[in-house]
């Protein structure tokens, strides 16, 4: 009796824990979460889970010397509110056909740019993917969507040949606003000036700083005008600029009588 009583007992706690199991596989498979006490309430969101490529998606550039590196970053979710561990496999079966359609775009895009045009691939790029933001995969009644993202990175191979060049616009750039910076503070004190000469038109100081403020202006438009002219015709001489008109001096201001 003893035995049989122990026997009982043990197929009694091993049907409890297979009926346990049985009802955690039939929610896995339904993708759903099991029904109990200690179960976790379920996200109210749809899962969205972010995964990078492998490794950097190279594409030829133009002449098939150099590459373009894209690094690729995907958004997976589902409108059928998968579970994370079922979403993730569904992510794991679908990611190789999203790199593969994005290194498509990619080539295409990059095929006619030359190696150092990274930023025009890009932009390129983005506007594709934006034309189509999100990809649907499909599996029997399951859906799943990527919404991709994507960077990219110049051959490191090109990087010194475009460094010096690099050097030299960031300093263009630099003189360039300097340079305009004065102008709109000498086009400010000119405005001020003029205020102040027409103000006393029947001063002959002031007639006689007006006088001076036109001729400089003429002067610095010949000026102007030679330099555009010299820049359009083909240089013989790169050295040669013409010659720098001399600094405008500010006409002292009239004192009042």
């Amino acid at each position: 009796m003893r035995g049989l009583t122990i026997a009982r007992d043990a197929s009694v706690r091993g049907w409890r824990w297979w009926a346990r199991s049985w009802d955690r596989l039939v929610a896995a498979l339904q993708d759903e979460a099991p029904v109990g006490s200690g179960a976790a309430p379920s996200p109210s969101d749809p899962l969205i889970e972010q995964r990078d490529a492998p490794r950097l998606i190279a594409v030829p550039a133009r002449g098939y010397v150099y590459s373009f590196y894209v690094r690729a970053t995907f958004a997976w979710s589902s409108p059928s509110s998968l579970r994370a561990e079922v979403l993730s496999w569904y992510v794991q079966y679908y990611q190789p056909n999203a790199i593969q359609r994005l290194t498509r775009l990619a080539a295409d895009a990059a095929r006619d740019l030359p190696p150092h045009r990274a930023g025009d691939l890009e932009v390129a790029l983005q506007r594709a993917l934006a034309d189509d933001p999100v990809w649907h995969y499909q599996r029997g009644d399951i859906v799943v969507t990527c919404r991709p993202d994507a960077a990219v990175r110049l051959d490191e191979r090109i990087m010194p040949a475009l460094q010096p060049h690099v050097d030299r616009l960031v300093k263009l750039e630099y003189q360039f606003d300097e340079q305009l910076r004065k102008a709109r503070y000498a086009e400010e004190l000119s405005r001020q000036w003029a205020t102040i000469l027409s103000a006393h038109p029947e001063d002959q100081d002031v007639a006689d700083a007006r006088q001076h403020m036109l001729t400089a202006q003429r002067k610095a438009a010949r000026w102007i005008s030679e330099l555009l002219r010299r820049h359009n015709e083909p240089p013989a001489d790169p050295q040669t600029t013409p010659p720098i008109p001399p600094q405008q001096t500010r006409p002292a201001q009239p004192t009042p009588d």
